[in-house]
Order: structure tokens, then C-alpha cells, then sequence
């Protein structure tokens, strides 16, 4: 059980508190480099629980910014992104993408003490179609994490954007919670529906499979156990890597190159942000050639705002019950009535409130994963806060090529050499040497 305090330490994350000091230890996904532009409008950006912005300067350099000038903390949203940098509009004060302060345009020359004025911003970096945000307190950031997925050429990468009106933890805990695929999402395909040479047809003749579990460098791994019926086993394997990152099973682990990350905005908000590899193999379980049901291919946004909350905000939400099609769900043609897979996940996460009350929950021997990650969270961070103790994962920047989730089906009834052997048989789209074991 989750106490109290575990969970007060484990879902708040703005500034002082215990995982948000974790989480600032690493470069964090924030936006897509698309979203600004050389001299143009600045963005709000919520990281955190801090207020930020972000803009693009003159050069095509992205600065992320305490949205308050340091002068009279009058907000830079407001503010001109001109020649280099950002000027706010109430006095004239301009700061560059570092926060330098380069002109103080209300104070006499002989006054002027831009050299002792700066902005709290961060570093920042531009890979695979993203803004990174570093928001730790190292003079030099970390290694950037060489991840598959962040390191393919961005016109091989697919990225998805989603907002989610919950804590961070719960929305990750979906990922990391292996047999609610063959409820929440296809509790209403029939074995006989499924394409006798897709494994996804073990998934529904088997809804309650065995796990195993572990600790690793990077956080947690973990998988699912079923018998094919012939002597063989069908393996689903997946990962949670500090802070905040899911490698999830659904798809052929010989080629699932992907990578996704549940940003916390604040403590009641969540940035979805995936990255998949566009050539991985792909297949319609179904026998008549159709998805799985419910399977809506595009996801629908609301147009972007604004405000701080205003960006990848689905049109299902609470506020319409995510649309949900009860006749759908009463015929069984939708397990749960609500079209879009990652929309089924988001409409029970949000259900669960801003934050879920942890006491009244019942973890079960299938929540293996969903306690240990929490436990190897909580250790992390409580290393971070006691002892000064920075996980391996922020200085071993290779140490993420290790992790490849998917499935699989083997002879090999160990399931750490079934993993093995799968990671040798791997496709290896970025050539790079394996990590030293």
C-alpha cells in the first residue's frame, strides 16, 4: 500500500519538493520545435509547476523563461521577440535566449547595471523534432539520453502531443500496467476474430497473465507471461525509465522503436508526448482485415490556446464524457463505448481525480510493476534529497540503448534470456555499439 506520504512525495513536483528535484536532474521533452519560430510570439509553457515561456530568437536559438521580468515581474508573454531576444513591453528590458539582460531601455547610461540583472532560464536543446528543457541546477547539463527514438532522422519519426487532466503518476501507470490491454481495449474481440498469425489473439484467449518483474539502472522492466499452446511462450516486455519515460509492449519487439514520456505540466497536469519510429512493422490483428474496435486511426484537438493549459487538448474530455457511444459499449462492438485507444486510457486515468487518493486503492499480484516503479521512484528520489545520489541513467547517457520493448514468442522459458535473445535479433535502425553490460 501506498501511504500518505509516499504518495505526497511521489505526485508532487514543483519546486523544493522531492521528485520534482528528480525530475529536474534530466532533460525534459517540452515542446515541439515547431511551436516557435524565429522572432515570433512567444509561448506559454507550463514545466513543473513553474511558469514559463519560451521563444525563438533572432538566430533560431530557443530560450525557456520564467514568464516574470526581473524587473517588476510584469509577464514576458507580453513581451517583443526582437533582434536576439525578448523585450518586455512595461519598461523596455530586454533579455536574450539565455537570460542575459542586453538593454535597459528606461535607465540613464550612467545607471544602467544590466551586467548584475538575469533571467532564470534554462538550457536548452533541439533533437528529433523537440525542445528539451534542462531545469537542473548543474553549471553543465547532463549528457542528452540516446534513446532510439530520439536519435532517428525526424523525417522518420512520428510525434504525437496530448494533454491529460491528471497527475502525472496515474497517466504513466497505464503504460506500466500490461493485462488492462485485453479489457480496457479489446475486452470485445473474440479469440476467433483475431488473424491466427497474430500474437494479439494470446492476449484475448488469456486475459490473466503471469509477470515478471525488476528493478534496472534506468528504472523498471518488466513482462507478461502466456503459453502458446505448442511449447512456446508469448512474451510482452516493456519498461519505465526515470523520470517519467515508457517503453509499452504492443508491437513486434524486433523493430518497436519508441519512446513515451508523461511530462508533468504541474501536479494535476500531464503532457503525453510520443515518439515512434515510422518503418516498424505494422498489422491488423483482426481476421477481416479491420483494427481492433474503437481503434479510431486520428486523434481530434480542440485549437490551441494561449493560456497556460491551451495546447493538444483532446475534443473528448470529461466535460462530454470523452463521447462515449453506450449503445456501442452495450452491443459490444466498443469494450468501453469511447473510440481512440489512447483516449480509453485518458478517460479512466482522469477518472480517478486531479490526483488519486492512493488509500483506497486494492494493488493486485498484476500491479507488480505499477508497486515496484513506484517503490524505485521513491528510492531514486529520496537518494537524490538524503545523499546527493544521481541516478546512473543522467550521466550514462548509452545506457537507454539497453531498452527495447514489443513482443515476442520464444522456446526460452527464462524470461531475462528471452529478452536477450531478442535484443541480439533486434533491428537496429541508429548504428550504434550496445551499452557495456
Amino acid at each position: 500500500m501506498t501511504t500518505p506520504r509516499e504518495s505526497e512525495e511521489l505526485t508532487r513536483v514543483g519546486p523544493g519538493t522531492t521528485m520534482g528535484a528528480l525530475m529536474r536532474e534530466f532533460w525534459i521533452p517540452a515542446a515541439r520545435s515547431s511551436e516557435v519560430t524565429a522572432d515570433g510570439d512567444p509561448m506559454r509553457l507550463m514545466l513543473l509547476g513553474e511558469k514559463l515561456i519560451a521563444f525563438r530568437d533572432s538566430n533560431g536559438k530557443v530560450g525557456a523563461m520564467d514568464h516574470r521580468c526581473p524587473h517588476r515581474c510584469a509577464s514576458l508573454f507580453f513581451g517583443r521577440n526582437e533582434k536576439g531576444g525578448i523585450r518586455c513591453v512595461y519598461h523596455g528590458w530586454k533579455f536574450d535566449a539565455e537570460g542575459n539582460c542586453t538593454d535597459m531601455a528606461n535607465i540613464p547610461p550612467h545607471q544602467d547595471f544590466k551586467s548584475k540583472v538575469h533571467a532564470k532560464a534554462y538550457k536548452t536543446v533541439e533533437r528529433a523534432g523537440l525542445i528539451w528543457v534542462y531545469m537542473g541546477a548543474r553549471e553543465q547539463a547532463p549528457p542528452f539520453p540516446l534513446m532510439e527514438a530520439t536519435l532517428l532522422p525526424e523525417a522518420e519519426i512520428t510525434i504525437l502531443f496530448v494533454q491529460r487532466e491528471c497527475n502525472w503518476l496515474q497517466a504513466l501507470e497505464g503504460d506500466i500496467d500490461t493485462s488492462h490491454f485485453s479489457h480496457l481495449h479489446v475486452g470485445s474481440v473474440k479469440p476467433e476474430h483475431v488473424q491466427d498469425d497474430n500474437w494479439m489473439k494470446y492476449q484475448v484467449l488469456n486475459r490473466a497473465p503471469a509477470f515478471q518483474v525488476s528493478d534496472t539502472d534506468w528504472g523498471t522492466m518488466y513482462c507478461a507471461q502466456r503459453d502458446t499452446g505448442n511449447g512456446d511462450i508469448y512474451w510482452r516486455f516493456a519498461h519505465f525509465g526515470l523520470p517519467f519515460w515508457t517503453w509499452i509492449p504492443q508491437g513486434a519487439f524486433s523493430d518497436r522503436v519508441m519512446a513515451r514520456a508523461w511530462v508533468p505540466m504541474d501536479d494535476t497536469h500531464t503532457m503525453f508526448v510520443s515518439l515512434n519510429w515510422t518503418k516498424a512493422s505494422r498489422s491488423m490483428p483482426l481476421a477481416d482485415g479491420k483494427p481492433i474496435p474503437g481503434a479510431t486511426p486520428v486523434l481530434e484537438f480542440q485549437p490551441n490556446a494561449t493560456d497556460w493549459y491551451g495546447r493538444y487538448r483532446p475534443v473528448q474530455n470529461a466535460a462530454n464524457d470523452y463521447l462515449i457511444d453506450r449503445e456501442a459499449q452495450r452491443n459490444d462492438t466498443i469494450y468501453t463505448g469511447i473510440s481512440y485507444i489512447h483516449m480509453q486510457d485518458q478517460a479512466i486515468t482522469e477518472s480517478m481525480g486531479d490526483i488519486v487518493d492512493h488509500s483506497f486503492e486494492h494493488l493486485a499480484p498484476s500491479d507488480q510493476m505499477i508497486a515496484r516503479t513506484r517503490r524505485r521512484l521513491l528510492m531514486a528520489a529520496r537518494a537524490l534529497r538524503d545523499k546527493g545520489t544521481v541516478p546512473p541513467s543522467v550521466d550514462d547517457a548509452r545506457m537507454y540503448q539497453r531498452i527495447r520493448s514489443g513482443e515476442r514468442v520464444s522456446a526460452l522459458s527464462d524470461w531475462q534470456a528471452a529478452y536477450d535473445e531478442g535484443m541480439k535479433l533486434a533491428v537496429r535502425p541508429v548504428d550504434f555499439p550496445l551499452a557495456a553490460e
